[in-house]
């Protein structure tokens, strides 16, 4: 890596496609918003010849500015694809969003890629959220490599964040995390600042000099041998340290001069295990650089040190009843299984999906079985059925071009799968398959919304449906007990995209309206109540008298109904009617129209008459009668508390906790967790953490996540309760 004067880019202007797994890279970028991953992706596409200048797609013809920005905001909060072609190797670049509210995002380009590349800024440094998916990357043992971007930052130190890199992802051995090049900086300007124009390659001692707009490569003066030296030994030790060749150390520290090209092959397979974490140094957007400096550098290490799909073992595999099947990693000549990481909707061609296949071959107009992915807690459809494909493409900036096929270890998009959604598996129609599907976060910010018009409402069941389709980290809820529609979502940013989409996307406009928490009423002691419904307006009248008792149960005993009529004062046959009676206004509520829960209702007694007596007149004095009863009662209002588990750096962990009692939370204790971080739990109001969310991720800088499940419902405050009566009686 770092010895070659030639690039091998691509053809512009025509689909990127690979005939066999050998000759694929799939790599992800990761990193926070603002790093620079998309102008290190166009950067990349520019050098390989995908691109004939840096956002501009070479289509034989132009792309306007409006697009293009626009383009590019699309691409900042969700998963894109840039195929590139680099020395006969086709490499598949998956940008992520930087944003936090867009995590889903990220997961499924972590499912679909071999490789993930962390974008660290030079002037930023790395931040809570990028440190947490490096160690989800280092419990499955993906293969990491870190590029440290804006070099041409006035303030960037390459040397200070290298430093901070082997802290923050080295762990227990930082020499694991060590840079392949230093920064090549050129004459102080008058500000002091001495721009970089290029690398210098410590492997291959070579220098690369960026600043004529070509890469030119030439040999170090003396000047610069010192600090080559030191970081090149230590280079060179690192690498050792994790060569497969045992009896290597021993002669390196014995005098022996390794080979570079035996240093470079210990360090592609150390790269490839996922066990030695390379930096480099980027400056895609530095003045004079046409190809941008340290994109060839990066094309080398990604083509000869990352992984194939052969290395990236397959998920695990079971038929549609569950019985584990055995698929061998990235098998052309095996039963077809793909995936479908990204679903997307084109307002021209319609649905495409995004589709990673980890065995056999995906071809045009097949007829293939999409299997369901279970997540219709979320809104999600859970099927099982068969679908023909339409044509299989490649993007080539805003447009799609076509394939022939996709081979195991591919990424393709697919048109026309009308009903298969993210997450889902497509397989042989004669040999259903499911993927055992990846971990998506929990939603849990609460969007309440309303169709703002006649117009919309009939336009909305169908516009969120096809909205989670696209998006599984978004869940559907329609409320049985508020009556809302509720969409929730990641964070604010992911809920206003979602609402964008609504409106552009599929012609919904809809009002926010605030979440209501599903409250239940219930007595504080025991009452009695007589329920009289007696009226007479010629012909057959309407008779029935009943009296109750009505006392309060432990929580979660529901509506418990007893008879203790005697001497036949309510006839056998009327009585399941007063207990259906109250029932149905145990349902609509005694108070402020919440359900009531947790109480026992005996019939005690009661009066009939011989024609007027009917079943609909029993239901109303059941109900008139529980209603008196409530009358003389106090009634408590409820309120559902759920259990939170926040996972959170110590340095934040009293501000949490703080936090967490203003909310009216009880700390049910603490957990140190490795890291150094706490996992704290409480139980919380979930009327005082309807925006917790939001609020955790400021209150941890980001760092923070938590999950929360509903555990009971308990009584209100009395000050909070007759405010909740009042907004009831105002509506």
């Amino acid at each position: 890596m770092g010895d070659k004067t030639q690039t091998h880019p691509g053809a512009a202007g025509r689909a990127v496609a690979a005939d066999h797994p050998a000759s694929l890279r799939n790599v992800v970028l990761v990193g926070h918003s603002g790093s620079g991953k998309t102008t290190l992706v166009e950067a990349l596409a520019l050098t390989a010849g995908a691109v004939n200048r840096a956002g501009r797609v070479e289509d034989g013809g132009t792309v306007s500015d409006y697009d293009e920005i626009e383009h590019r905001q699309q691409r900042s909060v969700q998963l894109s694809l840039v195929p590139l072609e680099w020395d006969g190797i086709k490499v598949n670049v998956l940008d992520t969003p930087g944003y936090a509210d867009f995590v889903g995002e990220l997961r499924a380009g972590l499912r679909a890629a071999d490789a993930a590349l962390f974008v660290v800024s030079a002037s930023d440094g790395v931040d809570g959220s990028t440190r947490m998916v490096w160690e989800e990357c280092a419990a499955v043992g993906m293969p990491r490599a870190i590029v440290v971007t804006h070099l041409e930052a006035a303030r960037a130190d390459f040397e200070e964040m290298t430093r901070v890199c082997a802290e923050t992802f080295g762990g227990d051995d930082p020499d694991a995390v060590l840079p392949l090049y230093l920064p090549l900086h050129g004459p102080q300007g008058p500000d002091g600042h001495a721009p970089v124009t290029g690398l210098v390659g410590l492997l291959s001692q070579k220098l690369f000099d960026y600043s004529s707009g070509e890469r030119q490569e030439s040999e170090p003066g003396p000047e610069r041998l010192p600090d080559m030296t030191q970081a090149r030994n230590r280079l060179i030790e690192g690498i050792i340290a994790e060569s497969e060749d045992e009896t290597l150390m021993d002669r390196y520290l014995g005098g022996e001069q390794v080979e570079v090209k035996t240093l470079i092959e210990d360090l592609e397979r150390a790269v490839a295990r996922g066990v030695f974490f390379p930096v480099l140094a980027a400056a895609p957007a530095a003045e004079g650089a046409r190809q941008g400096i340290g994109t060839v550098e990066l094309l080398e290490l990604i083509t000869r040190g990352f992984p194939t799909p052969f290395e990236h073992p397959t998920p695990a595999v079971t038929t549609i009843d569950g019985a584990p099947r055995e698929i061998k990693p990235c098998d052309v000549d095996g039963p077809l299984v793909a995936e479908v990481v990204k679903t997307s909707s084109d307002p021209y061609v319609g649905r495409i999906s995004l589709v990673r296949v980890f065995s056999g071959v995906l071809r045009p107009d097949m007829t293939v079985h999409v299997s369901g992915h279970g997540m219709t807690d979320r809104g999600h459809e859970d099927h099982d059925l068969d679908e023909r494909i339409g044509a299989l493409s490649m993007p080539f900036g805003k447009q799609q071009r076509p394939v022939p096929q996709a081979v195991a270890g591919d990424l393709v998009c697919v048109a026309k799968l009308t009903r298969a959604e993210t997450g889902d598996t497509l397989s042989a129609k004669d040999d259903p398959l499911v993927m055992e599907p990846w971990r998506m976060p929990d939603p849990l910010l609460p969007l309440a919304i309303q169709a703002h018009s006649k117009a919309d409402e009939d336009k909305l069941s169908q516009g969120l449906a096809r909205l989670v389709a696209e998006d599984p980290t978004m869940r559907l809820e329609q409320n049985q007990d508020t009556h809302q529609v509720v969409l929730w979502c990641l964070g604010e940013a992911h809920a206003d995209v979602a609402l964008e989409r609504l409106r552009t996307r599929y012609g919904v406009q809809v009002d926010v309206v605030p979440h209501r928490v599903s409250l239940r009423e219930t007595f504080a002691h025991r009452s009695a109540g007589r329920g009289r419904h007696v009226k007479q307006s010629g012909g057959h009248g309407q008779y029935a008298i009943c009296e109750i008792e009505v006392e309060p149960l432990p929580g979660g005993s529901g509506i418990e109904f007893v008879d203790k009529v005697v001497g036949g004062a309510v006839p056998r046959q009327f009585i399941p009617s007063v207990e259906k009676g109250v029932r149905a206004q145990a349902a609509k509520g005694v108070a402020a129209g919440h359900p009531l829960i947790d109480v026992r209702v005996t019939l005690l007694d009661g009066k009939a008459h011989s024609v007027d007596s009917s079943d609909a007149a029993f239901q109303t004095a059941g109900a008139l009668a529980l209603r008196e009863a409530a009358a003389d009662a106090r009634i408590h209002l409820l309120e559902p508390v759920a259990e939170v588990s926040v996972l959170v750096g110590d340095d934040y962990v009293g501000a949490v906790m703080s936090d967490l009692s203003g909310r009216r939370g009880r700390v049910l204790g603490t957990e140190q967790t490795a890291g150094g971080r706490t996992v704290i739990r409480a139980e919380v109001p979930e009327i005082e953490i309807g925006r917790y969310a939001v609020d955790l991720r400021s209150l941890s800088h980001g760092t923070a996540r938590f999950d929360r499940r509903y555990v009971r419902h308990e009584p209100m405050p009395v000050q909070i309760a007759e405010k909740v009566r009042e907004q009831a009686r105002d509506t």
